[in-house]
């Protein structure tokens, strides 16, 4: 059984308008047949809303599009990422590790909070599924994942208005945790240990040959 993918649905925004946003979208090449409907479903969003500055990036399949996210919430002044792919429950347990990859590493890259990662990524148990989901039956998941990463967009912007955020790049964080590991190898030395080095020697011999 086949399903015809139809083009999002034309309706009126709620969206919050912002002031020349900046996306990005990495789609997996992997199952194209969906993830192209998703990509679509999700620029048809932007262009709704009039937001033309969409950088669209493939990678090869749905683990790389943790990686493909690292990278994209570094450019400068992005706005939010959303991330693509589409996996179908097989045979073997490969499903499960997929699934698991991209979700742990979506989730801790959104931790960094340099900007919002939108997961659009669809785990289904069958093609069909995947095809309800990418313009089908039930919708455009790329489409509600572009309204998403609005939203965040927004969200990310009214804190930063109010200056109750910084954000930093990957470099920054990992510079920070080098200083930070660096910083606990004195937890190696104690007290008395620091307080010898400064102790006043019997012995002022050593002294002479600066008087």
């Amino acid at each position: 059984m086949s399903t015809k993918l139809k083009a999002t649905k034309k309706v009126k925004s709620n969206l919050p308008k912002l002031h020349k946003p900046l996306f990005a979208i990495a789609v997996a090449e992997w199952n194209s047949n969906i993830t192209e409907a998703l990509l679509q479903g999700a620029l048809d969003v932007f262009k709704r809303e009039g937001y033309k500055n969409v950088i669209v990036k493939h990678v090869p399949g749905t683990v790389e599009l943790t990686y493909a996210a690292a990278r994209m919430i570094d450019i400068e002044g992005i706005s939010a990422v959303i991330v693509i792919g589409c996996v179908i429950r097989g045979d073997t347990p490969h499903f499960y590790y997929v699934c698991q990859s991209v979700t742990a590493g979506v989730a801790q890259l959104n931790t960094v909070g340099n900007a919002p990662i939108i997961f659009g990524v669809l785990t289904t148990e069958n093609e069909q599924q995947a095809l309800d989901r990418a313009g089908g039956a039930l919708g455009n998941k790329g489409a509600e994942a572009a309204e998403a990463a609005i939203k965040m967009a927004d969200f990310t912007q009214s804190i930063e208005a109010h200056g109750l955020s910084r954000r930093f790049s990957m470099r920054d964080i990992e510079a920070a945790l080098e200083e930070f590991n660096a910083m606990e190898n004195y937890d190696d030395f104690g007290d008395d240990e620091f307080d010898d080095d400064y102790d006043e020697p019997d012995d002022k011999s050593h002294h002479k040959k600066y008087n």
